[in-house]
């Protein structure tokens, strides 16, 4: 599918589409004027455009978008009137522009919701405008994706502190998992698919098939194109697959920030804004533990990070927020973090990157002096300093050393509950195997488990007997006789252990 959708109003709202970036463009204008130049230049800050021509379908949409998705509009006039009092409050929009042939009729109304950035009658003004607060947008409104470890047993943690854990051996597992050319061009035909059509992106990746190198991975991140949009909602939504796709090249940056890691203590700051949802959540777990399942960008730079809150102050039911960080290399091993401005497609700029999946301390959460902004305190933190040490030091055993393989995974991303991922690896390398390999044993009888703990009992009964015909007549006889004395198969379903042979 491609990523900009012509004008039309038969869109299947109900249907989430397949993109690879947090943001989309949303135009309503019921009489459309814009070109394929237009476009082109729209795409090259946002590629996915989607434009329509009815406020009620259009809304509907809107309404019905992940809370993860990041909303930049153009409206019409006489549209937005209509529009803008139904959805401005909505977390999903970020910034609202009137595009429109009477600038001084409609910037009355415009001017009583703050989400709407401007009103213009000039084209290139309005690209020069979206394009400008975009790079402000990016750093401030993309999600975060955050886990929690809560210490404290008089807390119910159900679930949270398995998925803080998870999300480390998920990570680990993928770092020490080869890549493979088949995996590489995978990547490549989906951002070409995800493209098609937007000329600047194409042009990029056409340029990373050809120079793209190890060295490189830094400058590949910071630079504004489909690397960077792609990677970064691909942590932030947890897509599994799509990281899968990408783990060699975060290998790349994860050994880059290694090499280049700050030598010394460091303060750093990032601004953000968050809804008062999240920002409450933080506020219940001061003195605990957060990880940030993206790689996380900070500055020395206090004055200019604070700008960023300067200019999108006032936003409807968002929170400004600065992290305030201090860090201390010492006291970290497998996280690294590093000043990447030298490597970075942006030089002048004093950016701390840190590694994803950094565990952090949260300190407090206050307000400022002035109390316009909340201050978010924290300090990097080691594993081997907190509750977790023991637990992740005997998950990452239980990974083994060394490369790890598509068996493993599907293993980590079963002990995750996430089966049909776990199937889809295990097919995955059942398809690179020869038809002797050793492996095939185990591999049928995980298939055959997977199977039988998703109630699918005649699957999980052929990949057992496909197990069992590769063994000796000895380790049949027995295997058989075991089977006899079993009620069902299924009752076996529910035994699987985490271990990785």
């Amino acid at each position: 599918m491609a990523s900009a959708i012509s004008s039309t109003d038969k869109i299947d709202t109900n249907v989430e589409d397949d993109r690879l970036e947090s943001f989309r463009l949303i135009w309503l204008d019921a009489n459309p004027k814009e070109t394929r130049d237009t476009e082109q230049k729209l795409r090259s800050v946002i590629n996915y455009l989607i434009k329509f021509q009815d406020v009620k379908h259009c809304q509907k949409y809107i309404e019905q978008r992940s809370q993860k998705d990041r909303i930049v509009m153009i409206v019409s006039g006489q549209l937005g009137r209509e529009i803008v009092p139904s959805i401005h409050k909505i977390r999903q929009i970020i910034s609202i522009y009137v595009y429109c042939m009477n600038k001084i009729g409609n910037k009355p109304w415009a001017d009583k919701y703050a989400k709407v950035k401007a009103v213009v009658v000039d084209l290139d003004e309005l690209i020069s405008r979206i394009k400008t607060d975009h790079k402000i947008q990016k750093v401030v409104e993309e999600p975060l994706s955050i886990n929690y470890f809560s210490t404290d047993t008089g807390k119910s943690t159900t679930g949270v502190n398995g998925q803080f854990v998870f999300s480390q051996i998920l990570i680990d597992c993928l770092l020490r998992l080869k890549s493979t050319q088949t995996d590489t061009k995978e990547l490549i035909d989906r951002c070409k698919h995800q493209y098609e059509g937007n000329s600047c992106e194409l042009s990029n990746l056409h340029q990373f098939e050809k120079e793209y190198s190890p060295d490189k991975a830094l400058w590949w991140y910071t630079r504004e194109s489909f690397f960077y949009k792609t990677l970064n909602a691909a942590l932030r939504t947890q897509d599994v697959h799509l990281i899968f796709l990408f783990r060699a090249f975060i290998s790349d940056i994860h050994r880059q920030l290694k090499n280049y890691q700050c030598q010394g203590f460091l303060r750093v700051y990032r601004s953000q804004m968050i809804s008062s949802d999240e920002l409450n959540a933080l506020k219940q777990c001061c003195g605990q533990f957060i990880c940030v399942n993206s790689f996380f960008s900070t500055s020395t730079d206090y004055r200019q990070v604070l700008s960023f809150l300067n200019v999108l102050h006032g936003t409807d039911n968002l929170e400004p927020v600065l992290f305030e960080i201090d860090a201390d290399p010492k006291m970290i091993a497998a996280k690294p973090f590093a000043n990447i401005s030298e490597h970075s497609d942006y030089k002048d700029e004093s950016e701390i990157l840190f590694m994803l999946g950094s565990i952090f301390r949260l300190n407090s959460v206050n307000r400022s002096s002035d109390n316009q902004v909340s201050i978010i305190r924290m300090t990097l933190c080691s594993e081997n300093e907190h509750d977790l040490k023991h637990v992740l030091m005997y998950m990452k055993h239980q990974l083994g050393g060394g490369e790890t393989n598509l068996q493993t995974l599907g293993k980590v991303l079963w002990e995750m509950g996430k089966l049909d991922l776990a199937e889809k690896y295990f097919n995955r390398l059942l398809k690179q195997l020869p038809s002797n390999d050793p492996l095939l044993t185990n591999l049928y009888e995980d298939l055959g488990r997977l199977a039988s703990q998703s109630g699918q009992y005649d699957i999980s009964l052929q990949w057992h007997q496909k197990s069992l015909r590769l063994k000796n007549p000895k380790q049949l006889f027995d295997a058989i006789n075991m089977e006899t004395r079993a009620s069902s198969i299924g009752t076996r379903g529910g035994t699987f252990k985490f271990k990785i042979n």
